[in-house]
């Protein structure tokens, strides 16, 4: 089995009338392997998976298999659920159709215990053997895998090999590391994405990469080559994009950027997510212009 790291993209997802832009979202996947990304990630956080229907999730996995197939860019895909039946059905269905791997989030709103976690996540690992990495983002689920439940997670279930960590903690990462040296900590906050490579992650999952896959991919692979120089430079480069795209829930601002970029025709939310204020607007304006966007 091997372990899917380094440069990942937390993919939007388009919609156009209220539905799916299959062909913008076609598109969108094949910059990021033109611009050097090592994998993507549909249907996650920032694919508003939280509002696709089952079908749709389903049909996003399959165009981003589709789309990378017979190039160096892996698959993983979102299957998460508050439901375990639901998130098993939906990895199940990925590793069907050739997914790499599978990210998936904690259980949201019903706020299961430690013991909950573990048994959730080893049911959804257990129902597939594709690589498995936990999704840890209690700023958005309302609980937080501890590190203690993580590491079980790693030593019990064998296709568990990672972890993005959005806790926006660098000692959260630093522990799971420094106990579980071959445990791959990724980054999911574009923040601290140095640092936390620079400490010993193996990846990001990159919001910024939706737009700025050049950057990302370069500043991960610098870091991960000992470049840390020409890596710090990059991060430190893209610190005022990755402040701005975090302004309003995401991804309202990262498909807004998007589409001021011209990367995206229309620019759609599911409710409850709205679009954004005139100010956001006008700062994504305002900073996207210190960037030249690669079409």
């Amino acid at each position: 089995m091997d372990n899917i790291i380094g440069a990942m993209t937390a993919l939007i997802t388009p919609f156009k009338d209220g539905k799916l832009d299959t062909a913008s979202y076609e598109r969108l996947i094949q910059r990021q392997i033109e611009q050097g990304m090592d994998a993507v990630v549909p249907v996650g956080t920032t694919g508003e998976s939280a509002t696709l229907s089952h079908a749709e999730h389903k049909e996003c996995i399959e165009i981003a298999v589709a789309t990378c197939k017979n190039t160096h860019v892996k698959v993983i895909a979102g299957a998460g659920s508050n439901a375990t039946h639901e998130a098993c059905d939906i990895a199940k269905h990925a590793q069907a159709v050739g997914a790499d791997g599978l990210l998936s989030v904690a259980p949201y709103y019903n706020k299961p215990t430690q013991e909950g976690l573990y048994q959730h996540y080893k049911a959804i690992a257990t129902s597939v053997e594709i690589p498995f990495m936990l999704y840890n983002v209690p700023g958005r689920t309302g609980v937080d895998i501890e590190a203690s439940t993580a590491i079980r997670l790693y030593d019990d279930v064998k296709n568990i090999y990672a972890i993005k960590e959005a806790t926006g903690s660098l000692e959260r990462a630093t522990q799971l590391i420094s106990e579980r040296p071959d445990f791959c900590v990724i980054s999911g906050d574009d923040a601290i994405d140095f640092p936390m490579l620079a400490n010993g992650g193996k990846g990001i999952i990159s919001v910024t990469a939706n737009l700025l896959p050049n950057l990302k991919s370069k500043l991960v692979h610098a870091t991960l080559e000992g470049d840390f120089e020409t890596a710090r430079k990059i991060h430190n480069e893209l610190y005022a994009i990755n402040t701005a795209l975090f302004v309003e829930s995401n991804p309202i601002p990262i498909k807004a950027a998007m589409y001021i970029a011209g990367l995206l025709d229309t620019l759609e939310y599911r409710l409850p997510l709205t679009m954004p204020s005139a100010d956001t607007m006008k700062k994504l304006e305002d900073v996207i212009q210190q960037y030249e966007v690669k079409k």
